[in-house]
């Protein structure tokens, strides 16, 4: 799930979670992995209670607490009511706000008490949420369960840390460009056949005036450039914590962002702002690059649009170059001062919901969350036609883009790097700094405010 995903796509109705599913289904489910059962009476009430074994071979919690929001609590909710009923056991999802549940969790981490069972986690929060030492080591329990190599590759930098591992893969964001495909033939743009981003830039130029290919929002070009860095391989930080950001390859994205800038294509508009959602609504801002989360955005908040769109591979800095690259992402962890018995009901709950691709498909299918695990990406779902996308296999795409994303390194400086690309890139889009002074400075700002060596 994105930063920026708060609207759900649709209320959730339990009778609807798991069609397609079938009884049968679930229960050849139940008996592959976790569900591991909790016989017994139980107090039925709290993290404590419950019998039963797990494939870890210890007790489990009767009842247990996951938190999330928006659309991946309901999506919790979805896995809930289905572990439920293979596991004789109770998951209650707490829905709570994105912005207070990072501030509550990650108090409750501190403090050393309060936390739920599970709990879900943005990538980009992993270092400084293991940096708490609230978060428990589960490396043992994915290696049992011979999960390590299910999921993406990608996925794992940021929840490893000295050789712990301290969350489950959950979705992922690959990068696609999203585009109105009515305005554009209208103006006689074709995208079809653009690969790099000077063909991109070029058939933008065809817009009249006004009209326009791709939105810069001052409020996020940490984001525009993490995206175009990490598709270049890029990495914010070395393995021994230096600051990654003046090089050549950081250079390249900054050019590449004032290169688009000062081409006229862009418009300014704030991301995520009613401002931003109206320009896309009615088409004065024709694409715009997001994770796979974001279909769900727009069938929910632009429903009048559904057809108009489509959606192709992220254009490349050169012919042949990479299109892969991320944006955004979740997990989900246990606290590390959950009881034993809360913990290991937690877990079972958690590759129930993430370590089956039935799971996966489900949250998938209903709210686009894209699974990081790699056996969905063989299912039929992803082979469907799109109405939304007018009829294209937009899952089959995002799924090729997902198996060629590169690893990318959060660490407890994330915040520092946002608040510096934003500051000076800034400047550099207003003229007042080069694209190498801006990544200059910014480098320095971030190794300045944290302690930390330049690379």
């Amino acid at each position: 799930m994105c930063a920026n995903s708060t609207r759900g796509r649709r209320a959730v109705e339990r009778r609807s979670i798991l069609k397609g599913l079938g009884g049968a289904g679930l229960a050849a489910l139940a008996g592959c992995i976790g569900t591991g059962d909790a016989p017994g009476s139980g107090d039925g009430g709290g993290d404590g209670g419950g019998g039963g074994n797990s494939s870890a071979g210890g007790e489990m919690a009767k009842r247990i607490e996951a938190w999330g929001w928006d659309v991946a609590a309901k999506s919790l909710g979805i896995t809930a009511s289905a572990y439920e009923k293979e596991a004789d056991a109770t998951v209650d999802v707490k829905q709570i706000g994105r912005s207070d549940m990072k501030d509550k969790y990650k108090s409750r981490l501190l403090s050393g008490s309060g936390a739920p069972a599970v709990a879900m986690m943005e990538s980009v929060d992993a270092a400084a949420w293991v940096a708490t030492g609230g978060l428990r080591d589960i490396g043992g329990w994915i290696e049992e369960a011979g999960l390590r190599d299910a999921f993406v590759s990608g996925k794992w930098e940021p929840l490893t840390k000295e050789g712990k591992t301290y969350a489950l893969p959950w979705d992922i964001g690959p990068v696609g460009t999203f585009y109105r495909n009515d305005v554009l033939e209208q103006h006689g743009v074709d995208v079809s056949n653009v690969e790099t981003w000077d063909q991109f830039i070029e058939e933008g130029k065809k817009l009249p005036d006004g009209q326009y290919m791709l939105n810069l929002p001052s409020n996020d070009y940490d984001g525009l450039w993490r995206m175009q860095y990490r598709q270049l391989g890029g990495q914010p930080f070395t393995e021994d914590g230096k600051v990654n950001l003046d090089n050549e390859t950081s250079v390249r994205v900054a050019r590449n962002l004032k290169r688009i800038h000062d081409s006229g294509i862009a418009d300014d508009k704030a991301s995520w702002s009613s401002a931003w959602f109206s320009a896309f609504k009615s088409g004065s801002i024709a694409a715009l690059n997001a994770g796979a989360w974001m279909e769900g955005t727009l069938r929910a908040e632009l429903p009048g649009t559904s057809g108009k769109w489509r959606v192709m591979k992220p254009p490349a800095f050169e012919a042949g170059g990479s299109r892969a690259t991320n944006w955004g992402g979740s997990n989900l962890v246990i606290a590390d001062q959950v009881e034993e018995a809360a913990a290991r009901r937690g877990w079972d709950y958690m590759k129930f919901s993430l370590g089956t691709k039935e799971m996966q498909l489900a949250m998938y299918e209903e709210y686009g969350i894209f699974p990081a695990l790699k056996a969905a990406y063989e299912a039929d779902q992803f082979d469907r036609k799109n109405e939304f996308f007018g009829g294209q296999r937009s899952g089959r795409l995002f799924a090729e883009i997902a198996r060629k994303i590169e690893p990318y390194r959060f660490t407890t400086a994330t915040p520092e790097v946002t608040k510096a690309i934003n500051a000076h890139f800034g400047s550099m889009m207003g003229g007042t700094l080069s694209p190498e002074e801006a990544v200059a400075k910014a480098a320095k700002q971030v190794a300045d405010r944290t302690g930390r060596e330049l690379a």
